[in-house]
Parts: C-alpha cells; sequence; structure tokens
C-alpha cells in the first residue's frame, strides 16, 4: 500500500473496495483475496490490507480492477438445472447465462441449489449484498417445499424449534403446511439463516425427502407471478429501497 496521499481520501480495506467495484460480497471478496488472486501495486495481497484506492493499482486475475461503472439491481426467475456462481469450469450450465443483455457485470446475492427454483437476486453493490447475507441482519427468506407424505405435528413442530444437523441445531424457523397433493404435501418455510442445502437437509431429518424446492420470497421482495421461470428484470426504484432498508442502509 502507498503512503497517505496529502488531501485524498483515507484508507479503505481492501476486500470492501474489492466488494464496491462489483467482485461479489466482502466475504466473496475475502475468498478472492485468500486465493492468492488479488495483487496489490505487484505484490499478491493479504488479507487484513488497506489501500488508497487513488494511488494503489490493485489487479484480480491480472486484471485492473475499476469501480463499478453503473450500479445494478435485478431479479431472475431461477429454473433447474442451473448452478449459481459467476463461473465454474465444472458446470455444464451456470445462471450467469440467463442474464442476457445485462450490461454491466453482476454476480448473485447468495445462492439457490442446482436443483431448485424461483426468486434469486443479482447486483454489483457488494455492500447491500454483504448486509443482505450477514447473519446479523436476519433477512428472512421463504421457501414452498413439496415433500413426500405428509408430515405429522410432531414433525411440524421439531422443523419450527429447530432440527440437529451434523453441523448443530438450526435456529427457530415459521412453517406451515400449505396442502396436501396425492402423495406429497407444500409446505411453507421460512428462515432466518443460510446453512448449505439446510431445508433439504432439515426436511430429511424428519423423515421426509424434499422433492421440489422454489424460493418466493427474499426479505421484502416477493418472486412475481408475472414473472416467467428463466427471465430476469430490473428491481424498482422501490424494491431497491426496501431491501436497504431492511437491513439497515440510509435510503435517499
Amino acid at each position: 500500500m502507498s503512503e497517505k496521499p496529502e488531501g485524498k481520501e483515507s484508507s479503505v480495506r481492501l476486500q470492501k473496495w474489492l466488494a464496491r467495484c462489483g467482485y461479489g460480497s466482502r466475504r466473496a471478496c475475502e475468498s478472492l483475496i485468500a486465493q492468492g488472486r488479488v495483487q496489490v501495486n505487484g505484490k499478491t495481497a493479504e488479507l487484513g490490507t488497506s489501500i488508497y484506492p487513488e494511488m494503489d493499482t490493485v489487479l484480480v486475475d491480472g486484471r485492473p480492477v475499476r469501480p463499478a461503472p453503473q450500479v445494478l439491481y435485478l431479479m431472475l426467475h431461477k429454473p433447474p438445472g442451473y448452478v449459481t456462481t459467476r463461473h465454474d469450469p465444472h458446470a455444464e450450465r451456470t445462471v450467469m447465462e440467463l442474464l442476457k443483455g445485462v450490461p454491466v457485470p453482476v454476480f448473485p446475492v447468495g445462492r439457490l441449489d442446482a436443483d431448485s427454483e424461483g426468486l434469486l437476486l443479482f447486483t454489483n453493490d457488494g455492500e447491500l449484498a454483504n448486509r443482505l447475507l450477514h447473519p446479523r441482519h436476519k433477512v428472512a427468506k421463504t421457501y414452498h417445499v413439496w415433500v413426500q407424505g405428509v408430515p405429522s405435528e410432531q414433525a411440524l413442530r421439531q422443523l419450527r424449534e429447530g432440527v440437529v444437523l451434523e453441523e448443530g441445531k438450526t435456529a427457530p424457523a415459521s412453517v406451515r403446511l400449505l396442502r396436501q397433493e396425492g402423495r406429497q404435501s407444500v409446505l411453507e418455510i421460512t428462515l432466518h439463516e443460510g446453512r448449505k442445502r439446510q431445508i433439504k437437509r432439515m426436511c430429511l431429518a424428519v423423515g421426509h425427502r424434499v422433492q421440489r424446492l422454489v424460493r418466493v420470497r427474499f426479505g421484502p421482495l416477493r418472486l412475481p407471478k408475472d414473472l416467467p421461470l428463466g427471465k430476469w428484470r430490473y428491481l424498482t426504484e422501490e424494491e431497491v429501497r426496501a431491501l436497504k432498508k431492511a437491513v439497515g442502509e440510509q435510503v435517499e
């Protein structure tokens, strides 16, 4: 990092600067640094590095980092069969293939499993993405879940109160039985945490395998009925304000 330039802005943590430039949430940017993919002034950066953006030269994978020219927010009605990632050489299809016409690079806010469907948000606003994903903000996500069989009241109570998984007991959740469809049931489950494949593991733990999973709400935003499967649209100004308000970010 350069010495502080007189009359210039203060230093900023490298991962925070990368997030501002559209490289993902701060956690994702920390991962880039830990992987050795980030250089500052010709040297491989380390976690904890601070920079002066106006003075220091930052590269990611050998390419110069520049602030995003345009801040975008959009939603996708994700179909099954697409991996939620910007790039995966081992994946046949990624969600980025569905974002035709988006003028600048964006990244997914969180993830949905390849076989899951529903509301998936994208942005290049790393600060908002970080807040939306951080556990302290407890941003709720609601899913409609098709499971085998009909859960008993005891099974539903277990899901609400918390299920013991390998890494510990899950946090309390809102769970209700919406309807029965033949030999399967549809549940509505709302979580405030985001462990890997959490709902599928929770349901399996109480004896009901998940057959289909659709995210219908992320924080204050609901999946629009008029957004076709596989299509995306920009968020409205109202929707962006609602997201920022949900995580305590000042709204103009």
